[in-house]
């Protein structure tokens, strides 16, 4: 029996495979006769184990074989989709009867032992390499050079590198069996700027409007800073078309580019642009009919198209009243149709007449069968329980189709702040006109949810650390579960925060747990937290031990979406209670250094969060929330004269014509008879008319009595691409039931600086304000009345899951204020700056700000000037 018969060869190449039979010598084999696969002898260059191969071809002992026949192909096809060898031969060896032996010669494509990049730098070099996966032990195929290659020449050419160009050799590793180096030339060439573009033909719009159209080829201007100038190609086009578009809002529906050059010039760093446009008549709107629509009447339609006889012909704005493609929530005849079930409309708008300048339309609609959300399913969720999810969503089985549920959907998911929210896509499955139905399926990239919260600041005297473990996507029913702890309960949504505070003078130690399913039917979200802080008296100079402030504060609270006005609104309402021991510590307002103080709450808030899918840089939308924060009314009803009480402000006032007004250890030099108490009595020493006041505050005090209001206002407005301008305004103010009472000297407003710092368990408020140091823009007590006005201008460098960072630009003004009538809510310290923002899922928000603040702080005549904010764990 000779060895070779019959040879079946097949080369794997970028373009298929190629296969031929050619009969070699002369061996018994019948045609298209079934034959019993004996064996399958693997040869040539391969690191894998043979049966390995086997078994990737589909090919097994004793099946039945047909020479020529589909096993073979087919085990051909399934060896090169593997994408790992360079030639595929099959040979028939021999056959014994119906036994047939075959010969599967195989070649390894070659394996990356390194890559070496010349013409850039070490940094940008491995970015390459990380950017096109070039790792060792990587198959190199023409696909992996001809990829790396072009990647590598359209990044270049993204910045403006125009003749880029970059040469890719890959060279036999004499060091090691079948792998290659690689040697990639990158020749970057000069970055191609637009000297000049010129415009011919043009008479109703000048040369700089035509130039300001075009978005994104700019000519050189060394003043401008947010738009470089760069040619590349296809941002170029664009700019044409966006031209043309300008020229169609304004009425000119048939205008033209003619012709457009681009010329280098000679020494190929700059180039000339000239486009030649024709601009043809200006057109107005005349009748438009509405043809096909029964479910909504022709004046309905027409206030949403929002177009009138006799107006300029607007083209742009006719296609977005039909579709808004810019929008998938706009308010367009489309999105009407859509978010009621009509899936499958189809509006077109016709010119049916044009005459002279006036254009009449039609707007066609087929209006189709209502479709019903099908299927319904969720992929991508790997830790995170799919109820979860699916309570979240807003798009049911059985349910009408909505676009606009859809929409909501997506943002809800987001919001989560579990998943990836530039990666959630909506995919529609088996959409079936006939039976009116679609089914929708949601991809999913899961993120870490869990975070690692490390803060620090300078504030009250020294600088401020927090440690803090976030678990956001916690799981308490698995808490008695081994097997759940991967490293702890993940999955269902609650979360859980333990946070340290500590400086030289204070620890701070809490415990919250949120539950945003209270009883998993309905979307009420239970909140409760502890915490104990204790504090030791700062001299200035260093720590008093033995003078400390306690603080222990529990919270309870409870928040319900409504369905009135919208269900976008929240009411939140929440009980806390904070008792206060003073061991010989005296604080601002408080005139007693020893005793105890309470604060009975209750808060009640009304939000509405409309903003957009991603909370770390939401691109529209807004949030409003106002609040209330109440004790109770002691002074109706404890039968205290608080008005004959006596106070602080008066034994100051009454030891004002004294030698000197004693301090607070009792030194000075007056003389006995001269102090005064808190009732206005003489008495011999200080320490008697200290230890009257500290009496009466300790009983004015002895239960908090305060109310407290908030507002904020936070706007966030696309302006153009990703560019995001944020407006922000806040309002809070502190009152009193009982003027002869007074203010408690808790739960004031301390403005100024990065926001940081708000290590005390007393109630009291940081306001950011940058541009001036932390608290400075208060009295040292903090203010019972703020303001603040802030403009943020917002722009993206990347938005990915591993990391999302943004600049900013920002102008903000505000102040504190003691009493209604200083308040002026126009008297601001201004201020302008930039800022960094970096936000990483396990460490969350980090930044930077400098600020600069135009205005001087109380005391001083120059402007307070630049000041640097660290932001670290700070809320978006």
């Amino acid at each position: 029996m000779l060895n070779k018969g019959l040879r079946l060869v097949v080369f794997v190449s970028l373009f298929g495979w190629i296969s031929q039979i050619n009969a070699q010598d002369n061996i018994p084999l019948d045609q298209g006769v079934k034959y019993i696969l004996a064996n399958v002898d693997v040869t040539g260059k391969i690191s894998f184990n043979k049966q390995t191969v086997v078994t990737f071809a589909g090919l097994e002992k004793g099946q039945e074989i047909t020479i020529p026949g589909e096993e073979i192909s087919n085990a051909i096809k399934k060896l090169g989709k593997l994408g790992l060898f360079s030639e595929i031969d099959f040979f028939v060896t021999k056959t014994v009867g119906d036994s047939l032996f075959l010969e599967l010669n195989i070649n390894e494509l070659p394996k990356l032992s390194e890559v070496k990049f010349a013409g850039i730098k070490k940094k940008k070099s491995e970015e390459f390499i990380k950017d096109n996966g070039l790792t060792k032990g990587k198959i190199v195929n023409e696909n992996l050079i001809t990829t790396t290659k072009n990647y590598i020449e359209n990044k270049y050419k993204k910045d403006g590198f125009y003749n880029s160009k970059v040469t890719i050799r890959t060279v036999p590793d004499t060091t090691s069996g079948n792998e290659v180096k690689m040697f990639v030339n990158v020749f970057k060439g000069n970055k191609i700027k637009v000297k000049d573009i010129a415009f011919s033909g043009n008479e109703k719009f000048s040369d700089s409007k035509l130039r300001k159209a075009m978005k994104n080829t700019k000519e050189k201007n060394p003043i401008r800073i947010f738009k470089a100038s760069k040619y590349i190609k296809e941002k170029y086009k664009e700019d044409l078309a966006k031209i043309i578009s300008k020229y169609k809002e304004n009425g000119y529906r048939d205008a033209r580019v003619v012709s457009d050059t681009v010329a280098f010039d000679k020494n190929k760093k700059d180039l000339s642009i000239k486009v030649n446009i024709e601009e043809g008549h200006k057109y107005y709107f005349g009748n438009i009919k509405f043809l096909g629509n029964t479910i909504y009447p022709d004046n309905g339609l027409r206030n949403i198209l929002g177009i009138k006889k006799g107006d300029v012909y607007n083209g742009v704005l006719l296609e977005k009243r039909i579709a808004d493609k810019s929008k998938p929530d706009g308010e367009d005849i489309t999105n009407l149709y859509q978010n009621n079930g009509y899936l499958f409309s189809n509006i077109n708008a016709v010119e049916v007449k044009t005459s002279n300048d006036t254009i009449d339309f039609e707007i066609r609609i087929v209006e189709g069968p209502l479709a019903y959300f099908n299927n319904i399913t969720v992929v991508g969720n790997d830790k995170t329980n799919d109820k979860v999810i699916y309570r979240e969503l807003r798009t049911k089985p059985g349910q009408k189709y909505s676009k606009e549920e859809l929409v909501r959907t997506i943002r809800e998911i987001g919001q989560l702040g579990y998943f990836d929210p530039e990666a959630i896509e909506p995919v529609f499955k088996n959409v079936d006109a006939g039976a009116g139905t679609v089914d929708i399926e949601y991809k999913l990239v899961e993120k870490g949810s869990s975070q690692i919260e490390l803060q620090g600041g300078y504030g009250g005297g020294g600088f401020i650390g927090t440690l803090g473990l976030s678990f956001n996507n916690f799981s308490a029913r698995n808490i008695f579960k081994k097997d759940a702890y991967r490293p702890l309960p993940m999955g269902d949504g609650q979360k859980v925060s333990l946070r340290f505070q500590a400086s030289s003078f204070f620890q701070t130690y809490s415990l919250s747990f949120t539950e945003p399913w209270f009883g998993g039917k309905k979307p009420i979200q239970f909140s409760s937290s502890l915490a104990y802080s204790k504090q030791f008296a700062n001299t200035g100079t260093g720590v008093d031990k033995n003078r400390s402030f306690n603080i222990i504060s529990a919270n309870v609270g409870i928040a319900r979406r409504l369905n009135f006005p919208d269900d976008f609104f929240v009411l939140s309402q929440s009980l806390s209670f904070q008792f206060y021991d003073l061991n010989n510590y005296n604080i601002g307002l408080f005139t007693f250094g020893d005793g105890t103080s309470r604060n009975l709450a209750y808060t009640i808030g009304l939000s509405r969060n409309n903003k957009g899918i991603n909370p770390i840089f939401p691109m529209y939308g807004s949030e409003f929330s106002i609040s209330g924060k109440f004790t109770v009314p002691y002074s109706l009803f404890d039968n205290v004269d608080y008005a004959n009480l006596g106070n602080l402000e008066e034994y100051k006032r009454q030891n004002e014509g004294t030698t000197q007004i004693p301090n607070a250890n009792g030194q000075g030099f007056i003389n006995p008879g001269d102090y005064i108490d808190a009732n206005g009595n003489k008495v011999d020493t200080f320490q008697e008319a200290a230890a009257d006041v500290s009496k009466v505050d300790q009983k004015r005090f002895n239960w908090l009595e305060y109310y407290k209001i908030k507002f904020k206002a936070d706007w966030f407005t696309k302006i153009y691409g990703k560019l995001v301008l944020r407006t922000l305004s806040e309002f809070g103010y502190l009152g009193t039931y009982n003027n002869d009472r007074g203010l408690v000297p808790f739960e004031r407003f301390f403005v100024g600086g990065d926001g940081l710092a708000n290590f005390a368990q007393d109630g009291r408020e940081i306001v950011q304000l940058r541009g001036y140091p932390n608290n400075s823009l208060s009295s040292n007590n903090g203010g019972p009345i703020y303001n603040k006005f802030s403009l943020e201008m917002r722009f993206p460098v990347t938005l990915k899951a591993a990391a999302s960072i943004y600049l900013l630009g920002f102008v903000e003004g505000g102040n504190a204020y003691e009493t209604f009538s200083t308040y002026n809510p126009f008297q601001l310290k201004r201020s302008a700056g930039a800022g960094l923002r970096i936000f990483m899922p396990a460490f969350g928000l980090l930044g930077i700000d400098f600020g600069y603040g135009f205005d001087p702080l109380t005391g001083q005549t120059k402007a307070n000037g630049l000041e640097t904010h660290f932001i670290i764990g700070q809320q978006f």
